[in-house]
């Protein structure tokens, strides 16, 4: 699967950004999705980032809608300051998620050992 995703910077008369996503499935779009964003960005680098964020439920619905394991879904970006700080967030989301799991891994230990669990937070 191959997303193509773009926003145009505050075209809009309220000063509102544009998101244009096309999803690829080898020759032809599948899906096709246009539409105003709901914020109001101060930068294009943000209205990518929106953007890329209004695409990303579609993305993850198509994954389960499919039914079978995609080996590769590509995401498409143009503007290199908006891919750098994904990265960035990717690689901080990724972090959090391994201490989340390392988290549950020790609380099914604790509730393996007692009928009650404690948690602090």
């Amino acid at each position: 699967m191959k997303w193509m995703i773009d926003a145009s910077f505050a075209v809009h008369p309220d000063f509102k950004s544009h998101t244009g996503g096309t999803l690829s499935f080898g020759g032809g779009a599948a899906q096709v999705m246009s539409k105003k964003q709901k914020l109001n960005s101060r930068s294009r680098t943000k209205a990518e980032l929106i953007a890329v964020d209004d695409v990303v439920t579609m993305i993850l619905w198509t994954k389960l809608f499919k039914g079978y394991p995609i080996e590769k879904n590509i995401l498409y970006q143009d503007n290199k300051s908006a891919i750098l700080v994904a990265r960035a967030w990717a690689k901080e989301a990724e972090l959090s998620i391994f201490f989340i799991s390392l988290s549950q891994i020790k609380l099914r230990k604790e509730m393996l050992r007692s009928n009650t669990v404690q948690l602090t937070i």
